[in-house]
């Protein structure tokens, strides 16, 4: 069995036992009171039993962990002395720095399909019309085997579906184009925080977190997310899909001796803050079930009010490091705080909370029966690693021997939606130029004909114009042929008559 992890002292050890490190923790407190470092404590704790840890570093401090705290500095070895702790050890742990923009680490990409449209709608900001016309978006590219692997693939897939809406509608539902066109915004404003850095290929293998050196300490996985902070919806919602693709991934496993992956979520609050109820359930739903699969998830934030209640019922060990009540409010919060621990008759928790020094929490682990232990006043353990933030130097060092060095820098852009859509379209345009041009030679030659018919038709009519004169011109000649054979004929029967009458009276006359 593996030993119980030391984390903090007060008259005796408090320790967590790694077979219940699965149960999920919070580790809460204002701002200076020391949160990073019991963080810091927490992880090389595990790294050295062999259990690999991922965290986010929103400050850039937790990067010493890579480091040997040699010398430990003063504060340090007085703390060590002041808690009676011997055989104080300091070394470095195996550590693999990324960063979602490829900055300070080695890259780290998800598909579009892989994160989804519920997370993406997350990511967006979406109401629940456009969340919808996100999901039938998704669904006619799973019909249609259309990958959906960056930013440029689901524009591509939304005009698709916007230009044939009423053909998918019969089958999927409405999609408008106002919907359409708000989902085509969100996505423009995504890229300008950087998302078009974090979708794409090749895309994480979350089995790369959950790995040991050869010394059988468990890997730390760093998150550079000082730049990646300032885009919090980016953030909050990469951290809550790798925890659903270590759901998806992993196989179920119960209760093992120890985790396989301990998962620190910083700034929790951006998590839960404005997220709706789908997603909160989602949420709750991993958070519960992702124990099973051997991974321990440690919510770090202010309060424990910015964690939700259902949520906040599944962490079972838990450090709380002081809390500042300078309003009612904060003063409510500390007597809500307090009354989140079991009880310690010999300890006026609500009070406690409020004079607790640097590095000083309440400490409250699960016990072996897996019941919450009762609340005590301790200090936490230093780090044997160092606290505060590397050089550029020394950072560029350990990305250089890293076992993934080199994997992942280099994109990758196969063949999916986006170059399909697009080639369909450049076919259905050289098509419809090639009918185009048969279309204009049809036409031109039907000008042709009818030009020719028309000349025809124009030299058939001037000759029928000739026609009538010639004809007309021939009957005028008949006629006044006639009339000159009948007048001729008549002078002929005259002379003819004159010259009979004088042949018969002159015979008369002679007889």
């Amino acid at each position: 069995m593996t030993e119980p992890l030391l984390v903090a002292k007060c008259d005796h050890d408090l320790t967590l036992l790694p077979r219940l490190a699965n149960r999920h923790g919070l580790v809460a407190g204002a701002t200076g009171t020391g949160k990073s470092v019991t963080l810091q404590r927490m992880a090389e704790a595990f790294s050295r039993i062999g259990v690999p840890v991922f965290l986010a570093d929103v400050k850039g401090d937790l990067s010493g962990l890579c480091q040997k705290a040699d010398p430990p500095k003063k504060p340090i070895l007085d703390r060590v002395q002041q808690l009676g702790i011997t055989g104080f050890h300091c070394a470095a742990c195996p550590v693999v720095f990324w960063d979602v923009f490829g900055e300070q680490g080695h890259p780290i990409r998800a598909t579009i399909s892989e994160m989804g449209p519920l997370l993406l709608s997350r990511l967006l900001n979406l109401n629940e019309v456009q969340t919808g016309v996100l999901n039938i978006t998704f669904k006619v590219a799973d019909d249609n085997g259309l990958l959906l692997l960056d930013l440029k693939d689901l524009r591509a897939m939304l005009q698709y579906v916007s230009e044939n809406s009423k053909t998918i509608a019969t089958t999927y539902g409405n999609v408008s184009a106002a919907s359409v066109g708000a989902i085509q915004r969100g996505l423009l404003r995504l890229e300008t925080e950087g998302g078009d850095k974090f979708f794409g290929e090749p895309a994480l293998d979350l089995m790369d977190f959950i790995q040991t050196d050869p010394a059988g300490h468990g890997v730390v996985n760093i998150l550079a997310a000082d730049k990646l902070l300032l885009s919090p919806q980016l953030y909050a919602t990469f951290l809550l899909w790798l925890l659903a693709e270590l759901f998806e991934r992993l196989p179920e496993v119960g209760d093992p001796d120890k985790p396989k992956l301990v998962f620190f979520f910083d700034e929790a609050h951006m998590l839960f803050d404005d997220a709706p109820k789908s997603l909160l359930d989602k949420i709750q739903q991993v958070v519960r079930l992702v124990r099973s699969k051997g991974v321990g998830v440690y919510f770090v934030t202010q309060n424990p009010r910015d964690v939700p209640d259902d949520v906040l019922g599944q962490l079972g060990n838990r450090v709380q490091h002081a809390l500042r009540a300078f309003t009612p409010r904060d003063r409510k919060a500390v007597a809500a705080a307090a009354e989140t621990f079991r009880e310690n008759p010999n300890l006026d928790v609500a009070s406690a909370i409020m004079e607790l020094g640097v590095g000083e929490a309440l400490v409250s682990f699960l016990d072996e029966k897996g019941t919450p232990g009762i609340v005590q006043r301790a200090f936490v353990i230093p780090p044997g690693t160092r606290i505060g933030p590397i050089t550029n130097e020394e950072r560029a060092a350990i990305l250089k021997a890293s076992a993934v060095a080199g994997h992942y820098e280099k994109t990758v852009d196969r063949e999916s939606a986006y170059e399909i859509l697009t080639g369909k379209a450049a076919a259905a345009g050289e098509t419809a130029s090639e009918k185009s041009k048969d279309t204009d030679a049809a036409a031109a030659r039907r000008a042709e004909f009818e030009r020719k018919k028309n000349e025809q038709a124009d030299d058939t009519a001037g000759k029928a114009k000739k026609a009538p004169a010639s004809r007309s011109d021939s009957m005028v000649m008949a006629f006044c042929k006639s009339a000159l054979r009948s007048i001729a004929t008549g002078i002929g029967h005259v002379i003819s008559r004159g010259i009979l009458d004088n042949i018969t009276g002159g015979s008369k006359r002679r007889g």
